[in-house]
């Protein structure tokens, strides 16, 4: 299974993903380390995993980018709905009789960096 690494020490991604009263979209950002000989295959993977996410409710869109040169890293930023919609799909993904994330049954070479953000208004600067 692939190894975790938080972003923040103050909180936990499974922390995260326990809330509650979180109103309004979330984007879901994950960095992933891989293997150079393992890159085709873990865009395999990312895809089809990918593809299962789509038809969930609340799924508003996701992309996945590669560093430029010779880099292995990954980034793929999800957006959804809301904290509950994106919380019902990793349940259903993970505790129900559908088969489980390609990434989740990845070796342990893989080194995954996911959290959940909500965008903040700042006044004066341009936001989409």
């Amino acid at each position: 299974m692939a190894k975790i690494i938080e972003w923040d020490d103050g909180v936990k991604f499974k922390e995260q993903t326990e809330e509650k009263g979180i109103e309004g979209h979330v984007v879901l950002i994950n960095k992933f380390i891989v293997e150079p000989d393992k890159a085709e295959q873990f865009l395999k993977d990312w895809s089809e995993d990918a593809k299962g996410f789509q038809h969930e409710p609340g799924f508003i869109s996701t992309q996945i980018h590669r560093g430029i040169g010779k880099s292995s890293v990954f980034l793929n930023y999800a957006a959804w709905e809301s904290l509950e919609h994106y919380q019902k799909a990793i349940n259903k993904r993970l505790f129900s009789s559908e088969p489980l994330s390609p990434l989740m049954k990845y070796d342990d070479t893989l080194i995954m960096s996911p959290h959940l953000f909500k965008k903040v208004t700042v006044p004066g600067i341009r936001a989409e």
